[in-house]
């Protein structure tokens, strides 16, 4: 079995991974961190994670950027293996999650379900066929209202991943309004909508002479989010000092 140290516990992602764990026999949540302290999932609750006693053999982190630096300090202390899914990181945060990877094993993916990175897999070869065939690639994703960043991440990196597979040799293109001029051959189109209570939709448009090709992801609730992460914690755990992704969950 699985031990889980869950940090932001008590936030809506924390308690959404709280209810998938009660049902897996494989993962157990010993202790959770947070600033709100209240123990109402059955297990110890700490507002931070220097006070946590409890033995785990993985954390998952959906709480803070701030709280951060003391999650992988402590991950380095214990030699406890991180599930980093906390998102806003500052590029000075990445290069210190970087550094801390020499020294435990941390797995951070800017989409934790298993089907975004099914789609991650699947868009690049499609990409190395059907670029160089003159198909023209479009990225539209969907969210909610009250979504603050555009694009998403999880859309620069299906962009990534679409640029990786043809050798970085495409540009992204996020606004078409800003100038008057055909398409790029070489561009990347990246479009976001923001309505309703829109989970999360990604659509990936292959666009060919005569035919087009799409591959599309919808999220219908948060809880695919979190059963990566639990999946991904089982994986993570026992694993040596180094940097992971959902890639290698997935194999």
């Amino acid at each position: 079995m699985t031990k889980i140290i869950l940090c932001g516990c008590n936030g809506k992602m924390g308690q959404v991974i709280s209810e998938i764990v009660k049902d897996d026999a494989d993962a157990q949540i010993v202790a959770g961190v947070d600033l709100n302290t209240e123990a109402k999932n059955g297990y110890p609750v700490f507002a931070q994670i220097t006070e946590c006693d409890r033995e785990a053999d993985v954390i998952i982190d959906f709480s803070n950027p701030s709280a951060l630096q003391e999650i992988l300090q402590y991950g380095i202390k214990k030699q406890t293996p991180i599930v980093l899914c906390t998102t806003g990181l500052s590029e000075e945060q990445l290069e210190e999650v970087k550094r801390t990877s020499k020294q435990v094993a941390i797995l951070r993916s800017t989409n934790m379900s298993l089907g975004i990175n099914i789609l991650l897999k699947l868009i690049q070869e499609a990409a190395k066929i059907l670029a160089p065939a003159g198909f023209d690639m479009e990225i539209v994703e969907r969210h909610h209202n009250q979504k603050l960043d555009a694009p998403s991440g999880t859309a620069l990196a299906l962009a990534d991943s679409l640029n990786l597979a043809l050798n970085n040799e495409y540009f992204y293109k996020y606004d078409r309004s800003a100038e008057r001029a055909k398409r790029n051959q070489k561009e990347i189109g990246i479009s976001a909508v923001r309505g309703g209570t829109i989970v999360g939709e990604h659509e990936i448009i292959f666009a060919g002479k005569d035919e087009v090709i799409e591959l599309k992801h919808t999220a219908y609730s948060k809880a695919i989010f979190g059963n990566g992460a639990v999946q991904a914690a089982k994986f993570l755990a026992g694993k040596p000092a180094g940097a992971y992704d959902m890639a290698d969950v997935i194999g």
